[in-house]
């Protein structure tokens, strides 16, 4: 029963019950372990540890892989909101979602999908995300994947991504460090003049750096301690050379957008954004 538990832990905690018996696990020590109580069967043809992620064993249950938002929130990338309802996917062609609870991705996705996992590559994840998720929101998506190098330009451009997504591979950089930035950035982009990300000035990479010297900093939510004091010190010395800085919270990217703008515009009404 150990051996069977500590494989199923290299899987993930969940695995089909095919993939178990080509690695030597009898259907005789199987049945032994699910009396036993050492793993449980969720559903026919998948094995799983009692304390194995949820998600993954609900997904087993309802036939289905976990996708789009859903998945790119587990993966760790910039999501604004948790979604209330999980976003999944179909296994394959002709599968059916009975889950009424669940959003269902029904579209064909640019990768196909083994029958053996119950998440979707981030290929599909990105590709769905496209069409769902308001357009900043999922701009914001990518380019955490494209920075985290979960994948890259080239290889997605060589998919058949479906048109929202072939839009977004168009303007999306892998040079945001945060979501704030790539929101900051989206919304700045009508701006008529040059805007770099993590540029380095006077040897510390800036946020965004507006034409050649007005620098705008981005606080996320936790930005506090020796980081919040070093970045005080580098304002002070980026002001003593010139440049204009303005730094913003999270609050102000996420809830006052109007005030941000404003500051920003009339630093370059009024010439600080160009060298002199």
């Amino acid at each position: 029963m150990v051996a069977i538990r500590n494989l199923l832990r290299e899987c993930g905690g969940i695995e089909r019950t095919t993939r178990l018996r080509e690695r030597g696990v009898t259907r005789a020590e199987l049945d032994q372990a699910i009396a036993a109580k050492a793993i449980v069967q969720p559903q026919r043809g998948w094995i799983a540890l009692t304390d194995a992620d949820s998600l993954l064993v609900q997904a087993a249950k309802d036939h289905v892989v976990l996708s789009c938002v859903t998945q790119a929130k587990r993966l760790g990338l910039w999501v604004r909101e948790t979604p209330k309802n999980v976003h999944v996917a179909p296994p394959g062609r002709g599968a059916k979602v009975r889950n009424k609870r669940l959003i269902v991705h029904w579209r064909s996705p640019p990768m196909l999908r083994s029958p053996f996992l119950l998440e979707d590559p981030i290929e599909n994840v990105l590709n769905h995300l496209a069409e769902c998720q308001p357009r900043e929101d999922a701009l914001v998506i990518w380019e955490s994947a494209l920075n985290k190098r979960m994948t890259d330009y080239s290889s997605l451009a060589t998919l058949p991504l479906n048109g929202a997504a072939r839009r977004l591979l168009e303007v999306c950089t892998p040079f945001s460090d945060s979501g704030l930035e790539s929101l900051v950035c989206s919304r700045l982009s009508w701006l008529p003049c040059p805007i770099s990300q993590q540029s380095f000035v006077l040897g510390h990479r800036v946020d965004v750096l507006i034409g050649q010297r007005l620098v705008l900093q981005i606080d996320g939510a936790t930005h506090t301690g020796a980081q919040r004091t070093e970045d005080i010190k580098h304002d002070a010395e980026l002001k003593l050379r010139g440049y204009e800085v303005i730094r913003v919270s999270y609050e102000q990217v996420m809830f006052r957008w109007e005030e941000v703008e404003r500051q920003i515009l009339g630093a370059i009404a009024r010439g600080k954004h160009l060298a002199r």
